[in-house]
């Protein structure tokens, strides 16, 4: 990839991006992290020696062909108003923050309309990603095609409505930690009854992988598929977990989407 990159922000999800394109052989030779952080800086750093870091330059960030937006989104009007200038006519805008729109990022950079939002998932580090995208009416088809198959290198990309990418920041950006806990719990609780650890991880991993092909694959109902096993531990409790998401999920979209 021959486009240079700068990154606004470098936490969790930059790293995360960077460390699937790496994996790769996309990552560009021209990368750019500002932050206010330096020990964010300094992980950047560490794990990826060849990025550039600037404390809290992001002027110098956003001079580059693909600016990658990786604030919270209180602190977005700020950022923004003072990339704007920096900002060469032709690049695109890659925002990663849910809730602010199409036309709001716009108006925050001063018309700017070469803007891309998406919302990433942790697997992209394993090239296992499940990206929605959703680019404005500023993104020629040739551009779309190159943030497409820089995005499809990770994993899979999925061009959606701008309306639907909240639901996606709940489900595949968030969706891992609902069920993480719960997997390194089983394993640990495997190596409680004797396994070594070792085998207590490829069991519940390989689990893992197999329950969600059955759920792709079997062309069972969903009700036929959580009949297949007949003794059920958890049974009692299910009710009580379904309501936890039921609950607690629609809260925290309702307010996203605000």
């Amino acid at each position: 990839m021959n486009e240079s990159i700068g990154c606004i922000g470098g936490g969790r999800v930059i790293r995360i991006l960077l460390h699937g394109w790496r994996e790769v052989g996309l990552l560009p030779e021209n990368v750019i992290v500002s932050d206010p952080n330096r020990g964010a800086l300094d992980q950047i750093t560490a794990e990826f020696p060849g990025v550039t870091v600037l404390q809290d330059q992001n002027t110098l960030a956003a001079g580059q062909d693909l600016v990658i937006i990786a604030v919270h989104p209180p602190d977005a009007g700020k950022v923004l108003g003072v990339i704007a200038p920096a900002l060469k006519p032709d690049a695109i805008v890659i925002s990663l923050m849910p809730k602010l729109t199409i036309a709001q990022l716009s108006g925050m950079l001063g018309g700017f309309d070469r803007i891309v939002r998406m919302i990433p998932n942790a697997p992209s580090m394993v090239l296992s990603g499940y990206t929605p995208v959703t680019f404005s009416e500023g993104i020629a088809t040739g551009d779309r095609a190159m943030v497409g198959t820089l995005m499809e290198s990770l994993g899979r990309y999925v061009d959606v409505p701008e309306q639907d990418l909240e639901a996606y920041a709940m489900i595949s950006a968030m969706g891992p930690t609902y069920l993480w806990f719960q997997l390194y719990e089983l394993e640990k609780i495997a190596v409680s009854f004797g396994l070594p650890p070792e085998r207590a991880a490829d069991a519940v991993r390989k689990m893992a992988e197999g329950t969600v092909q059955t759920m792709m694959w079997s062309h069972l109902t969903p009700e036929q598929v959580m009949d297949l096993i007949p003794v059920r531990p958890l049974g009692e409790d299910e009710p009580a977990i379904r309501e936890m998401y039921r609950k607690r999920l629609p809260a925290l979209y309702q307010k996203l989407k605000g």
